[in-house]
């Protein structure tokens, strides 16, 4: 199947499936003319690499996972299990920073109003 037929298939944009060609994560062949041809079964590769992107990872790290989907073996799934662990551990210290980061800015809010109320008395006064 054509490119345009991969994307209406996998719910994707054109863009996207060159971008994860690029990336290493999508392969093609090639017609005479050039244009990009795919497997029926890359419909669910690609829906697949979404899934990752929506759980945080970057292409990079889906490189490193998708081995245990082309060549399954209990090494590849026991790194696989590894890296997602790393990266489950990464976002949760990055939710904690997001959350001191977000406590932080209440405090400034609570500041500007309070500041606020005293202008207003000011005024009023």
């Amino acid at each position: 199947m054509r490119i345009g037929e991969l994307a209406s298939r996998a719910g994707v944009s054109v863009r996207s499936l060159r971008y994860y060609e690029e990336q290493g994560l999508l392969t093609s062949a090639r017609s005479s003319s050039g244009q990009r041809q795919y497997t029926g079964d890359q419909a669910e590769r690609v829906r697949f690499i979404q899934r990752l992107y929506a759980a945080g990872l970057s292409s990079r790290t889906i490189t490193e996972l998708l081995p245990c989907v082309d060549s399954p073996s209990q090494d590849n799934s026991d790194s696989a299990l590894e890296r997602m662990g790393q990266e489950r551990d990464r976002l949760s210290r990055h939710i904690t920073d997001l959350a001191v980061t977000r406590d932080a800015l209440d405090e400034l809010i609570s500041a500007a109003r309070a500041h606020r109320e005293h202008l207003q008395d000011a005024v009023a006064g």
